[in-house]
C-alpha cells in the first residue's frame, strides 16, 4: 500500500511516499500498525499511550479523513487506495 507522509513525518520515514506491506483487505488500523512497525520513530508521534491515533494526527484514505469514514480506522482498504498521514500542527 502506498502511503504519503507530510511535514515532520517525512524526515523520520525518509521519503514522501513509501510502500507499506499490508495484506489484501487489511483495515486502516492494521495499516497504521504496519507503519509504526516499519518506522518505529513514528510510534510516539502517530500513536498515543492506548495505541490509538490521537485527534491532532490526520490520516486520510482517498482524500477523506478517517473520522469521516463510515467504519473509521476499521475501514478495509482496497488495492489502489491512497493513504496520506499528516502530523498534528499548531499555529496561528
Amino acid at each position: 500500500m502506498k502511503v504519503s507522509f507530510y511535514a515532520t513525518f517525512r524526515p523520520i520515514v525518509g521519503a514522501r511516499t513509501v510502500d507499506v506491506p499490508a495484506p489484501e483487505g487489511a483495515t486502516l488500523r492494521e495499516l497504521v500498525d504496519a507503519i509504526v512497525t516499519r518506522h518505529p520513530g513514528l510510534r510516539p508521534l502517530l500513536l498515543d499511550e492506548a495505541g490509538d491515533v490521537p485527534r491532532g494526527v490526520h490520516v486520510f484514505v482517498n482524500g477523506r479523513g478517517a473520522g469521516y469514514l463510515a467504519q473509521g480506522f476499521e475501514t478495509p482498504l482496497a488495492p489502489g487506495d491512497e493513504v496520506a498521514v499528516f502530523p498534528a500542527v499548531a499555529g496561528g
